[in-house]
């Protein structure tokens, strides 16, 4: 499987109150376009990712939205997979070029959070977990923290290694403008920021966020029929389900869709988790990045926050992980995060990423999440 990213394009993260659901599609979409060196005409199909559009905003018929901001006719499909909408929306895109139905795409992912106050926003956010979740009031702050009292049980991690996740993607978001939140931290404002759900704090948890992202993809063929530029290719992308509920899983320190995905994605492109030069992953809560670089087979179980206190995954480390600022610190318009990954993994790849740019790489992965694990994303990229 050989996919080729032609254009990309990403809002700015943040408090956006006077940009509307509808101004940041327009604007991602277009902004892409234009990176890619066409017009709307030239794409065969869209694909847009988004959770909260119709709870919010009771804008249930998105695809015939869309098809009027962009004034196109083309096919448009809305798709929803919670946190995981983005990545699932260009993995059904890769798999509409793969069959040979289409031989372009325009993928963007957009949420609108903040119109909404925090009850509400939280209450619609639960949406994304179980029945008997919600009945027992928890959030997924609340789901996470279980997962960390797991962890933390049986790895002998604390709450301090939890901290350093916060302070290097705060870091690594200070070379970030399109970022939400550009200024670091240290671990101890993370240990004394308000508790959450024990053992998280504030500062542990990824924030509200407003932004669009979008990319342009095509086969080969097709981008060198219309005389456009490439260098990096999507080579794997795989998807993996497990249950809704947490109480139906067989481990709370593991997210088992994640190895499943990656697994799928690695064999796909060829490649072994020791190819990979970097990683965006889904650090929704910190406990989430530690899940992920073990899942992902970066660190051997258990044994990531040890990796994370020696800062090799920081910029200039042996694997940079979030060096867009993750969602912790670039910030978390759920649906359009899985896209944002996936820019921040061809910038990286294209060495255009300034000054938070890793030496090089080759192949990089991107790791999207739904809820707590029920749906993960993973796709491969190489230079």
């Amino acid at each position: 499987m050989k996919i080729s990213i032609s254009g990309l394009y990403q809002t700015q993260f943040g408090e956006l109150w006077d940009q509307s659901l509808e101004d940041l599609i327009s604007k991602a979409a277009n902004g892409c376009l234009k990176d890619s060196g066409i017009t709307i005409s030239q794409v065969q199909s869209v694909f847009i990712g988004n959770m909260l559009g119709g709870v919010n905003e009771n804008k249930q018929h998105l695809s015939s939205l869309v098809s009027q901001l962009l004034k196109t006719q083309v096919p448009v499909t809305r798709v929803e997979s919670a946190c995981a909408s983005g990545g699932m929306a260009l993995r059904l895109a890769i798999q509409a070029i793969n069959s040979g139905d289409i031989d372009n795409a325009l993928v963007v992912g957009a949420e609108k959070m903040t119109d909404l106050s925090a009850c509400d926003i939280s209450k619609a956010l639960m949406g994304a977990a179980s029945a008997e979740e919600r009945t027992a009031d928890l959030t997924f702050p609340g789901l996470y923290a279980l997962l960390a009292r797991a962890y933390f049980h049986q790895f002998q991690a604390s709450e301090r290694d939890l901290a350093k996740v916060a302070v290097k993607n705060h870091f690594h978001a200070t070379f970030n403008p399109k970022a939400q939140f550009r200024f670091p931290i240290t671990a101890d404002q993370v240990l004394s920021s308000t508790k959450v759900a024990d053992p998280l704090k504030l500062l542990d948890c990824s924030p509200i966020t407003d932004g669009a992202a979008a990319i342009f993809i095509a086969t080969p063929k097709w981008l060198k029929a219309h005389h456009l530029k490439n260098s990096v290719y999507i080579s794997g992308s795989a998807q993996a389900q497990d249950s809704l509920s947490l109480s139906h899983r067989t481990s709370l320190t593991s997210l088992s869709a994640t190895k499943l995905a990656a697994h799928k994605a690695y064999a796909q492109a060829g490649i072994t988790p020791k190819d990979i030069d970097l990683v965006e992953v889904h650090d929704c809560f910190t406990i989430a990045e530690i899940l992920a670089l073990e899942d992902l087979d970066i660190y051997p179980k258990g044994e990531a926050y040890a990796h994370i206190n020696k800062k090799e995954s920081y910029l200039g480390g042996k694997k940079p992980v979030n060096t867009s600022g993750g969602l912790k610190a670039c910030g978390h318009p759920v649906a359009a995060t899985g896209i944002k990954q996936v820019i921040e993994a061809t910038l990286q790849l294209r060495q255009q990423a300034g000054n938070r740019q890793v030496k090089a790489p080759k192949v990089a992965v991107t790791q999207n999440i739904g809820g707590t694990g029920g749906t993960a994303i993973v796709h491969v990229l190489i230079r």
